[in-house]
């Protein structure tokens, strides 16, 4: 018992000490993310993303990277451009940029895993649109493009868009700032159910799951030279394991730093970090969309795209010889996350910017439903609650009935 009890207070100082190790690159992420969307003239997205042709697809690329968002507030945007006429890779890259070429999933990834991971992020973003493209390209979506965007329209209906005002007079206004602590709020309450959902299972999977676990389930995985079969097995495994998780893109990264200190390839965790578009809520999402066809189309599209983006990277690295380590990298559980170093003082610069940004939100808007809408929505919060009941449980009860 008292075995357990410890090895619960570890889980849950862990979750806690990944999420204070990453306050401040969520914080500075939606900060700057926050910005971009409310100070980048947007106004002319839909008219110059029709086609199947290289221009629209860069332009559904870029815009895509200026609108970054979650996946779910990605999906609704990406659906709004294919139903007023975006051509339909140019409305994939839209999605696969405004969900992979992001800054604050970088700047994470950056705290966790390191630069190669970073390079992987962005480059492998790139990789999947243009591999995406191919595969529509030689496939022609069987057909499935135009149904799928009727459908589209019916969901979508009538919505009028108002105008955009001019960026340098909003940037100086106190109305654009504004509109910047709505946008960081919001930003927050998408995602805050998938990253404490995300960094506690990160917890329990790093104190509880032993190595053997690992090296069972990624084949190949701790090898200091796995074969070409391994890796590619461990990039289909990768996807797999993330289908089930129903956590985004963010609350995979503590848990993809456990994986990669267990030993798992560079192309697993690439293809496990790539995998936020094609988890069970975003299929069924896409389904509502576009109709089961086009949606189990899409997905596996994404599915090739992002094992062959995986196994890209992953030897283009060993090539050049800059194939990260994982036999050097400290295990999760055995970090010191809680110190004085520039880690405190950033948090408490970003808590301190969050409460002010939460205050103006609070007396301007009001704060809405914190549940969210859906059944998903609905899942993830019961599931949060959970989770904050286990961490306060595993931080305080257990060394004490530990002791």
């Amino acid at each position: 018992m008292n075995e357990f009890l410890t090895t619960w207070h570890e889980a849950a100082v862990t979750s806690a000490g990944l999420f204070w190790m990453a306050l401040w690159a969520f914080g500075l992420g939606y900060l700057i993310s926050s910005m971009i969307q409310v100070f980048v003239t947007r106004e002319r997205m839909k008219q110059t993303m029709g086609g199947e042709g290289p221009k629209p697809i860069a332009l559904g690329t870029f815009f895509g990277f200026i609108s970054s968002s979650c996946s779910f507030a990605a999906l609704a945007t990406t659906r709004s451009l294919f139903a007023k006429g975006a051509g339909f890779v140019a409305s994939l890259a839209f999605l696969l940029a405004s969900t992979n070429l992001v800054i604050e999933l970088g700047i994470i990834i950056a705290v966790f895993l390191g630069w190669q991971f970073v390079v992987g992020e962005y480059v492998g973003g790139i990789l999947l649109i243009l591999f995406t493209w191919m595969i529509v390209r030689l496939t022609g979506a069987f057909g499935l493009a135009e149904k799928a965007r009727e459908r589209a329209r019916e969901a979508e209906g009538s919505q009028e868009e108002g105008e955009v005002p001019n960026w340098k007079k909003l940037i100086q206004s106190r109305e654009g700032w504004r509109k910047v602590s709505h946008r960081y709020v919001m930003e927050w309450g998408m995602v805050w159910k998938d990253v404490t959902v995300g960094f506690t299972v990160a917890g329990i999977i790093a104190a509880f799951v032993p190595r053997a676990f690992f090296e069972t389930l990624f084949i190949g995985s701790g090898s200091d030279d796995p074969a070409f079969w391994q890796v590619l097995a461990q990039t289909i495994v990768g996807p797999l394991a993330a289908f089930f998780t129903f956590i985004g893109s963010m609350g995979n990264i503590p848990l993809a730093a456990v994986l990669f200190s267990n030993g798992v390839a560079f192309a697993g965790i690439m293809a496990f970090i790539f995998s936020d578009l094609i988890v069970l809520p975003v299929l069924r999402i896409q389904a509502k969309f576009y109709g089961w066809p086009m949606a189990l189309y899409i997905m596996g599209v994404f599915l090739i795209a992002l094992v062959g983006t995986a196994l890209v990277l992953h030897y283009a690295l060993s090539a050049m010889g800059l194939l990260p380590d994982p036999s050097g990298v400290q295990a999760v559980t055995d970090r010191e996350f809680f110190k004085v170093d520039y880690t405190l003082f950033l948090n408490l610069a970003f808590l301190a910017l969050s409460g002010v940004f939460l205050w103006w939100k609070g007396v301007t808007a009001g704060f809405g439903n914190p549940v969210g809408e859906g059944a998903t929505e609905k899942i993830l919060f019961v599931l949060a609650v959970i989770a904050y009941l286990w961490l306060a449980g595993g931080l305080v009860i257990a060394p004490m009935l530990a002791g």
